[in-house]
Parts: structure tokens; sequence; C-alpha cells
């Protein structure tokens, strides 16, 4: 769950427990939510649906993937998680305190930590945070330029090696303006009633981005068609900007 993620920007996908809440119309065709009514993996979905922990298996594999990466000097990107969000309110201190305590366990690995809720990151940092764990990548999902005003300012403060936005799913168009990521990713919509992107938002920001030194990774257009050549943009963010590279 899932080694070898099918996700462009990642290695791997950990979740350490599965269930979540839409907070934003980014959340309006929730892929895990539909996933979750197909597959039942948790009680209902939302501000009263469960929380579940998973198994003791999945909990293994973040340091079968360390132990992996230790053998052959790379260090993969583990983006946690997908089907849950890291900070949410709901879920246990006890869990997330035993999450970052196995972040903490495989330095060899580079985990990538997306929320939509960044008001809630700073207190619930491990102690010791301290500017950043050296393999802890913090993001935002930022789905047009509203939720990039109010989200992003609030993650800049929280110190970390890598600052990100995930401007996915892209509703409307997006500016930085003197907004300095170190590093955005871009993707419309897929799966049923996919709202569409139009390039140009894409094309602006990617320009934008190379302008201000910004990486820029290019996910995928609406309902997942082909990449225009001149969008197919995949940048990660550049040595200078986090203390290990990934892989």
């Amino acid at each position: 769950m899932a080694e070898n993620s099918k996700i462009e920007w990642t290695t791997h996908t950990f979740n350490p427990w599965i269930g979540c809440q839409e907070v934003s119309d980014a959340c309006d065709n929730c892929y895990a939510r539909v996933m979750n009514d197909r597959w039942g993996w948790v009680d209902g979905w939302g501000p009263h649906g469960e929380r579940k922990r998973t198994s003791d298996a999945n909990w293994r594999k973040p340091l079968q993937w360390a132990k992996a990466a230790r053998e052959s000097g790379k260090h993969p990107r583990v983006f946690c998680a997908s089907l849950a969000d890291v900070f949410d309110n709901r879920v246990p201190a006890q869990w997330r305190s035993e999450l970052w305590s196995l972040i903490g366990a495989t330095p060899e690995l580079n985990w990538l930590v997306l929320t939509k809720r960044p008001e809630n990151i700073a207190r619930m940092l491990p102690a010791g945070w301290g500017d950043g764990w050296s393999n802890v990548w913090l993001g935002t999902t930022c789905e047009d330029q509203q939720h990039f005003d109010r989200r992003w300012p609030i993650l800049r403060e929280v110190p970390a090696v890598v600052h990100f936005v995930s401007y996915e799913p892209a509703l409307s168009p997006l500016v930085l303006s003197d907004a300095r990521p170190s590093w955005i990713i871009c993707g419309g919509e897929s799966g049923n009633g996919a709202r569409y992107m139009e390039p140009a938002w894409a094309r602006s920001l990617r320009d934008e981005c190379a302008a201000a030194g910004v990486a820029f990774f290019m996910k995928q257009m609406t309902g997942k068609k082909p990449i225009p050549e001149d969008l197919l943009v995949r940048q990660f963010p550049e040595a200078s900007a986090v203390a290990r590279v990934a892989a």
C-alpha cells in the first residue's frame, strides 16, 4: 500500500491509517472516498466516519524500503498518506506519534507529507523537529488562488527542508506572485465528473516557476489525457533546496 506507486511524483505510498473528511472544493470528487465506497475499508467517510489504523504488516513496509535503500544507495520518495491526512484532528495522537517514530527510524526515505490542514501542522510535529527533519518534505494542497493564499502562508512558517504545493485538482488559475515554494505539483482532476483544467493555467504556472527558480512537476491533464509535449516538465527540488535529493 503501495510499493512502486503509480503516482508519478513518488516512489512508494504509505497509509498509516485510512479515513478522512472533505474540507474544501478539492475534495468534491475525492478518489479516496470513491475507493472506500467500493472497497469498504472504513465505516463511513467524513466528520463522523471511521479512522482505521492499517495493519502491522503494512507498517513494516517502510522499514523494508529503507533496508533496500541502504543497499542500493538510493533515497526513495514516500507519499504519506494518500487515503487520509496526517494532520487530521480526528486521528488519535498515539498513531501520529508512532508514525513520527517510523519516519525517524527510516532516514533513507524521503517522506512527502501532504495536507489540506496546514493550520494543524505546528502543534502536531514531533519533539526535536527543530529546523525540520532532513527526510521530511511538507506540502499542502491548493486547488485555486483562494486556498493558496490561505494555506501557503501557514505552511511556509513551519520549518522544513522542502515546502511543496500540490495544485491538484487545478480548479482555476493560480499565480505565485512573490511566493517561493521549493516545488509545485500541477495536475488536472481524473475520475467521474472530473472538472476541466485549462492547459493555459498549467503553462502560465510553469513559466512563473521557471522565472522564480521553483521546481515544476506536471503530473496529469484532466481525465489523464496525454500531457502536451511542451508541458511535460517533471522537476524535483534542487540540492540547494533539500538536504538530500531523492533518487
